[in-house]
């Protein structure tokens, strides 16, 4: 973990491992206090013009314990071969680690998804969850026999994918078992655009075709979740730049949360982590 001293007004302030002056507000009041950055002219004067509140969704991907940016549709090639895997991005941080700078920030909701049934990727979604009980969702592997275990470690939800989907069709007696054992509140479908609300509380879609490319967003999908989607759904696929999160935020008529991976510094990206959070506290302080 890297630590450095700075001198700020000849206070001792230590950065955190993301190189972060972790939690500043405790030099000048007692009490914590979130500070929201006000949107510019222009991006307030086209967002007045659809329903606000889109959030971001911060997401920690593991694979074989490590977290990692892996481009999505290599994976699913592999078929437990490695040897064809994608990597964008490899961390020296843990899960934990993530899963602090997120609670630390105040982002809700974040996903974390383990790329492989092994063990350690399981201890290091464990370890993730522990560090923010409540504020994340996990997924990968989820099935009637584990769901409820990982709920008893701290996850919001659990993400459910190909135990209730067979050859694309549903499998509505595994879903309704879930359902029987976390209830529709805990449970999330990651569905790739497979549609299915009476049995969940979110939807979490990802733009295959864009996923960990850094190749810009696939618009036409997140124009159908904005219509379509009954309940919370998050996109996930090719956010490059803050533009792209304004072009969800407009062609999902602001009813579809993004989430953001291999773009941002924090995975090895160009895009500041701390310029997607001040965008995701624009929009909650906009009007609705």
């Amino acid at each position: 973990m890297e630590i450095r001293n700075l001198d700020v007004n000849s206070t001792q302030l230590r950065l955190d491992s993301f190189n972060r002056i972790p939690n500043p507000s405790i030099f000048s009041s007692t009490r914590k206090q979130k500070f929201v950055a006000a949107p510019s002219q222009a991006s307030r004067s086209q967002s007045l013009s659809i329903r606000c509140g889109v959030k971001f969704r911060p997401c920690i991907d593991i694979h074989k314990g490590k977290v990692k940016q892996i481009v999505g549709s290599t994976l699913s090639d592999t078929k437990g071969n490695d040897s064809t895997l994608v990597t964008n991005f490899e961390s020296d941080k843990s899960a934990a680690e993530y899963a602090t700078l997120y609670k630390e920030d105040g982002l809700k909701g974040g996903h974390v998804i383990m790329l492989g049934a092994d063990p350690l990727s399981n201890e290091a979604a464990i370890g993730a969850l522990h560090a923010y009980p409540g504020g994340l969702q996990v997924g990968g592997g989820i099935n009637s026999q584990n769901a409820l275990s990982y709920i008893a470690e701290g996850a919001s939800h659990v993400i459910v994918t190909s135990y209730v989907f067979n050859n694309g069709q549903i499998d509505h007696e595994r879903l309704k078992e879930l359902v029987h054992l976390v209830g529709k509140q805990k449970l999330v479908l990651d569905l790739s655009c497979r549609k299915k609300d009476e049995y969940c509380d979110e939807f979490l879609v990802h733009g295959v075709d864009v996923e960990g490319k850094k190749l810009g967003i696939d618009e036409e999908l997140v124009e159908l979740l904005g219509k379509l989607s009954p309940i919370p759904v998050t996109y996930a696929g090719g956010v490059t730049v803050i533009d792209d999160m304004e072009r969800i935020k407009v062609a999902g008529t602001g009813c579809v949360d993004v989430t953001v991976g291999s773009a941002l510094d924090i995975f090895g990206g160009k895009l500041a982590y701390k310029d997607v959070v001040d965008w995701h506290f624009q929009q909650q302080a906009l009007p609705v």
